[in-house]
């Protein structure tokens, strides 16, 4: 039968196919966050810090969204907050015999600094790379792919607020690389699967409709 013999070439196809890491990937993803703390706190290397930081978000997100503040109103009650906790801190610390308040040494480190300044120009760096080499039509079918990607993210910012879609970016962003690590396998398998699929299909229209349309005839330069 047609059908059986279809589905068994795909899944030769599919045990033929080397497993490449998908969009041309070859270091870790630990490396390719940077390889440090911020590595780490994306992968959730250090649960505290990850899970302080989900939490953190998830707070402001509702501060915004339900109890309506703005962010001139909250930056302040946050900073007046911050200087009466230190400030009961320090004069306590003389009677209670507590540690003196200090900046975190992670805030001072300048290494820290540095090293998401780096992250920022690379991802920076890249994302402008990708950009003109897909917006020049090196490689048509992720033009159109990116277009359309584009269009259908517009189309939902007409019905989610910014905020809401800031609150997902950040929560994308602290769960998304840990679950990419833990199931790396599984989601190359299945990228590897999608990107085929979508090579046939373009194939498949531009072979049945992209070359029937009629072009006209090629004017040649005249040279003098």
């Amino acid at each position: 039968m047609p059908h059986s013999s279809t589905s068994s070439s795909d899944s030769d196809d599919d045990h033929r196919t080397p497993r490449v890491k998908p969009f041309g990937r070859q270091r870790p993803i630990h490396d390719i966050l940077g390889g440090g703390k911020v590595a780490d706190v994306l992968l959730w290397k250090d649960k505290a810090v990850s899970a302080a930081l989900l939490f953190g978000i998830g707070v402001l997100w509702y501060l915004f969204e339900f109890v309506g503040y703005n962010s001139l109103t909250l930056f302040c009650h946050t900073v007046i907050s911050g200087m009466l906790i230190i400030f009961i801190w320090d004069k306590g610390s003389d009677i209670f015999k507590w540690p003196p308040p200090r900046i975190p040494s992670i805030l001072s480190d300048k290494s820290t600094a540095r090293e998401i300044a780096a992250i920022c120009r690379a991802k920076l760096e890249d994302f402008l790379s990708i950009f003109f080499y897909v917006a020049c039509g090196h490689d048509f079918g992720q033009f159109l792919l990116v277009i359309v990607s584009l269009w259908i993210i517009s189309a939902i910012g007409n019905y989610i607020s910014s905020l809401n879609l800031l609150f997902f970016g950040c929560l994308c962003l602290e769960t998304l690389p840990y679950l990419y690590n833990k199931y790396e396998h599984e989601v190359d398998y299945l990228i590897a699967r999608s990107v085929r699929w979508l090579k046939k299909s373009y194939k498949k229209l531009d072979r049945e409709f992209l070359t029937k349309i009629p072009r006209g005839p090629v004017k040649e330069k005249k040279h003098k």
